[in-house]
């Protein structure tokens, strides 16, 4: 069963594991069948969902929205996680003429809105900035964060794929934690374990989530370059000698051995992959097994 943890001192409470919908669009489910998969999910502890505004061209919000309303009771039970600042070109905005990030107060309190209604809840319970953005005015947005807890429409504050000084810039400006900053981590791409991002993290006793675990499925592609092979080796060895089903789970178990004890965001629609994750929670890896995995990735040994 997957447990509730706390994200920052005085931060919410998210499951250890949560339910990415990035992907929802590419499942192909009708709403009944979305609506079984998220109850399916809950049911084996992973009560947190994480969204986005742009996730499937901005279609994946409505779509959850549409299975949840038939069942509202849930939103009880659940964590909701969606981020914004991301300006995609689409039909449904033409005058957009460029690809951009927008920090500013009139775009997040409108994506805020617009995240409500499409996902037909009266408050979102945590509220990231998904990318940096050069233009941000940390007083701005700092404001509008605090416009949003007073008006009960946002529960936490957090960001995604912020450096470490771009987190702490934001942070000197408000009163709230930010209770999270959401970055990639995966065998095949751990910067963020090198550049200051996760000790960042782990003085401040925030928590981070950690997207692309898997690395979108490089891991498990048909042909290898030479580093990826060494890392597979490496994930099935350590994998025999922890007990683990597949290297999946060994992946999950590298992920949540670092200090800052990430939440694994998890990316698929398939509810038996979930339930292997949440197996994964029972293993975990010696400092040697984790070094292992390390060295296969970079290529050399630890100076």
């Amino acid at each position: 069963m997957v447990n509730k943890v706390v994200m920052a001192p005085n931060g919410p409470e998210l499951s250890e594991l949560i339910q990415g919908y990035w992907r929802l669009i590419d499942w192909d489910m009708t709403a009944q069948e979305q609506l079984t998969f998220l109850q399916q999910h809950m049911e084996l502890g992973i009560t947190t969902v994480d969204h986005a505004d742009i996730y499937g061209l901005y279609e994946c919000e409505k779509r959850f929205g549409e299975a949840l309303a038939m069942k509202p009771a849930l939103r009880e039970q659940l964590q909701i996680v969606t981020k914004c600042d991301i300006q995609l070109l689409s039909e449904h905005f033409p005058h957009r003429h460029i690809k951009h990030y927008d920090t500013s107060a009139a775009h997040i309190q409108q994506s805020v809105d617009n995240s409500l209604r499409l996902l037909g809840v009266e408050k979102l319970d945590v509220l990231l900035i998904h990318r940096p953005d050069v233009l941000m005015e940390a007083d701005e947005v700092a404001q509008t964060f605090h416009h949003l807890y007073q008006s009960g429409k946002v529960a936490s504050f957090g960001v995604s794929n912020f450096q470490p000084s771009q987190f702490a810039l934001l942070q000197s400006r408000l009163d709230l934690p930010l209770v999270t900053n959401q970055v990639e981590i995966n065998p095949l791409n751990f910067d963020v374990a090198h550049d200051g991002t996760l000790d960042q993290l782990q003085q401040a006793r925030v928590r981070p989530m950690a997207w692309s675990c898997l690395a979108q499925g490089e891991l498990f592609a048909n042909s290898y370059d030479a580093r990826t092979r060494r890392v597979v080796n490496a994930l099935n060895e350590v994998g025999e000698a922890i007990g683990a089903d597949n290297i999946s789970q060994v992946i999950y178990a590298w992920i949540r051995r670092l200090p800052s004890q990430p939440l694994p965001i998890l990316g698929s629609g398939k509810i038996e992959r979930v339930k292997n994750a949440v197996e994964s929670l029972l293993l975990s890896l010696t400092r040697e097994q984790w070094y292992a995995i390390w060295t296969a990735s970079m290529g050399q040994e630890v100076p």
